[in-house]
């Protein structure tokens, strides 16, 4: 696996949210980049409520890691799309839950999605 080095320097404000300002992986052997999974269920199906989307927005992701041979662990960097701002705060907090300790970098943006059922969309880039 990789060895990450975390770079979280003095002369930025601090993250806040869980994730590190940068991360710098010395070798690897595998990247995977992972498309925007939406909160669809394997039926097609979405959840109703931002809490149940996201996970199962996560368990796609996780979904695609597995199939990699890959965790959480070896995230390295994700970029979440949220439709409303004011789901911010639940977002972090599902991250924060889901992540436990580890801190890929991290971006947030507000904007639409292709479906408007979707309340986010998650992207992630994860190597070993």
């Amino acid at each position: 696996m990789a060895r990450i080095t975390r770079h979280n320097p003095a002369a930025v404000h601090p993250p806040a949210g869980g994730y590190s300002m940068g991360l710098e992986l010395d070798q690897h052997r595998r990247l995977l980049f992972v498309s925007g999974q939406v909160p669809e269920r394997p039926d097609g199906s979405v959840p109703e409520g931002f809490e149940a989307q996201c996970e199962q927005a996560w368990r796609n992701v996780f979904a695609v890691l597995a199939a990699a041979g890959l965790g959480v662990e070896h995230l390295v960097k994700v970029t979440t799309f949220l439709t409303d701002r004011s789901q911010l705060l639940a977002n972090r907090a599902i991250r924060r839950r889901i992540f436990g300790d580890h801190e890929p970098a991290l971006t947030v943006i507000v904007a639409e999605t292709v479906d408007g059922k979707w309340l986010l969309e998650i992207e992630a880039i994860a190597a070993e």
